[in-house]
C-alpha cells in the first residue's frame, strides 16, 4: 500500500462540489494572516483574534461541528459533543510528555489541541473526512500548532512510515466489520512499549458475547458491541500484552445533544423518552475506556 499515492489522490477530495467553496474560502481567509491575541486550551478552546466577518461565515459553512466546543472572539461554536467531558475523564490516566501521538478518527482535532498542553513530541491525526480536515485547518489557522492531519484511516496504520508511542482510538471500533483485525492494525502502529487509549461501546453481561444490530441508536454502521469479557478476548487475540481498565459510563444528553451547529438529529432522538433504551429497544450507549499495552 503506497501511502503517498493515497494522500495525493485524496487531495482531490477538496475539489468535490460541496467541499471546494469552503476550501477556497478558507485558503483566502488564511492568506489574510489575522493577528491572534490569545489562545486558551481549556474545556472551551478560546481564541481571541482580530475581528473579521469571515470568521463567522466560515464557521457556518463548516457545519456540522461534532466535536468541541470552540469560542473565537464572541462566536461560540457549541458543538454536538461537549468533548471536554470525555477528555477530563481520560486526562488523569495519560502520560504524553515527549511522546509521538496518533489520534485515529480525530474529527476536527479538538482532542489533539487539548493534547498540546501535555507537551508531546509530535501529534498526528488520521481521519478520512475532507470537511473535518477543513474544520481542523480553520481552528489551527489561529492556534498555529505543528499537528499533522492526514486523510487516512485505521487501515493505513500498518503501512504508515512512522510508529507511535500512544495511539488514541475513540469511537471507531464498533464501526468496523472486523474488530480483531482493527486492533491488530492499531498494535502495528505502536513502538515497543507503546499503548492504545481505546474508547468503544460495550454492553453489560457476564459472558463473552457481542450484540450485532442492524441499527443501533439509529446508526446503520455499528457492527459489534461486545461485553467487556468479549472485548478482552478480542484484545488478547490481537496479542496486546496487557489491558488496563480506566472506566465506563453511559453517554447522556448533557454530553451529546442537538445544537444549532449541527444538522439533523442527536442523542435525544436516538433514545426513548426516559432515556433508558435506544429507539430500537437496546440498552443506551455505554462506553468503556481501556489502555492497551504493547
Amino acid at each position: 500500500m503506497n501511502i503517498d499515492e493515497i494522500l495525493k489522490e485524496r487531495q482531490k477530495w477538496f475539489e468535490w462540489k460541496n467541499i471546494k467553496p469552503i476550501y477556497l474560502k478558507l485558503e483566502e481567509f488564511k492568506n489574510e494572516k489575522l493577528k491572534v491575541k490569545s489562545v486558551k486550551l481549556n474545556d472551551i478552546i478560546e481564541i481571541e483574534t482580530e475581528k473579521n466577518p469571515k470568521i463567522s461565515e466560515l464557521a457556518e459553512m463548516l457545519k456540522p461541528w461534532r466535536k468541541g466546543p470552540f469560542k473565537i472572539n464572541d462566536l461560540f461554536i457549541d458543538s454536538e459533543w461537549r468533548s471536554y467531558i470525555k477528555w477530563n475523564s481520560l486526562k488523569p490516566h495519560l502520560d504524553l510528555e515527549n511522546k509521538d501521538i496518533l489520534d485515529v478518527g480525530c474529527n476536527n482535532g479538538y482532542y489533539m489541541f487539548r493534547m498540546l498542553e501535555m507537551n508531546p513530541k509530535s501529534i498526528t491525526g488520521f481521519d478520512p473526512s475532507a470537511l473535518f480536515n477543513l474544520q481542523f485547518d480553520f481552528i489551527n489557522s489561529f492556534i498555529k500548532s505543528d499537528i499533522e492531519y492526514k486523510l487516512l484511516g485505521v487501515e493505513h496504520i500498518p503501512y504508515y512510515e512512522k510508529k507511535f508511542d500512544v495511539i488514541f482510538c475513540m469511537g471507531v471500533l464498533y464501526h468496523r466489520k472486523d474488530p480483531i483485525d482493527m486492533l491488530k492494525e492499531l498494535k502495528a502502529g505502536l513502538n515497543k512499549g507503546g499503548e492504545v487509549i481505546l474508547d468503544t461501546l460495550m454492553i453489560e453481561g457476564s459472558k463473552e458475547y457481542a450484540l450485532s444490530p442492524m441499527r443501533y441508536a439509529k446508526m446503520k454502521n455499528v457492527y459489534f458491541i461486545p461485553t467487556l469479557k468479549a472485548l478482552y478476548n478480542w484484545i488478547e487475540r490481537a496479542k496486546f500484552s496487557d489491558v488496563e481498565f480506566i472506566g465506563k459510563r453511559y453517554t447522556t444528553t448533557n454530553e451529546q445533544r442537538k445544537t444549532k451547529w449541527i444538522e439533523g438529529e442527536s442523542l435525544e432522538s436516538f433514545l426513548n423518552k426516559d432515556e433508558t433504551k435506544t429507539v430500537e429497544r437496546y440498552e443506551p450507549p455505554l462506553r468503556v475506556y481501556l489502555k492497551l499495552k504493547y
